[in-house]
């Protein structure tokens, strides 16, 4: 494997290094002794997957509030998406700032996501299917989310939204004031 931290701080590409054959690829996809030694956190406690019928369909941004320090690992195993991670943790060096990646099964492409960051994605293709691990299980009433379009995160997303839920849709827009406060404000840090 090959883990590439991105601009935005806890965000790492991780792609894979393929052994090919007649038979087709055989590649490790994840690796507790690779991950603990580049700082990454290694465990996992439960895994997911999402599948979404139409292309443009958006998924979050989400992340689990304290005390939950729910790291992910996201990887697209059908389809294509576009994979957005915000840094939500006021203080950081990188607050606010975004992070995009193209996730699909044919580039075996996944991103370590650290506990804090606001995860969300939009599918380029219809029939996308995510897998997820996690470090912890889902707790109830730690969700925290980020509208998709706020205008201050400034993310580009490809395609016009063809299917989102009402509590993604209904996440408040940041409001104006001093860097760092926004999600405090929002009782959302």
């Amino acid at each position: 494997m090959k883990l590439t931290p991105t601009a935005v701080d806890g965000v790492t590409i991780v792609d894979v290094e393929a052994f090919s054959d007649d038979r087709g690829l055989f590649a490790r996809t994840f690796c507790q002794e690779e991950f603990a030694a580049a700082g990454l956190e290694a465990a996992v406690a439960q895994c997911s997957v999402a599948y979404n019928r139409r292309a443009g369909t958006m998924r979050g941004l989400h992340w689990a509030g304290e005390p939950v320090r729910e790291t992910k690992l996201v990887r697209c195993t059908r389809g294509a998406l576009l994979d957005v991670v915000v840094d939500s943790r006021p203080g950081s060096a990188t607050y606010l700032e975004h992070v995009a990646v193209e996730l699909t099964a044919d580039n075996h492409r996944a991103l370590f996501i650290a506990a804090g960051l606001a995860h969300g994605y939009q599918t380029l293709v219809d029939d996308t299917e995510a897998t997820y691990q996690m470090n912890v299980p889902f707790t109830p009433g730690h969700d925290r989310g980020l509208r998709f379009d706020d205008p201050r995160l400034g993310i580009a997303w490809p395609l016009p939204v063809s299917a989102i839920s009402e509590k993604d849709r209904g996440w408040p827009l940041l409001p104006a004031g001093a860097p760092g406060d926004e999600l405090v404000q929002l009782g959302q840090a």
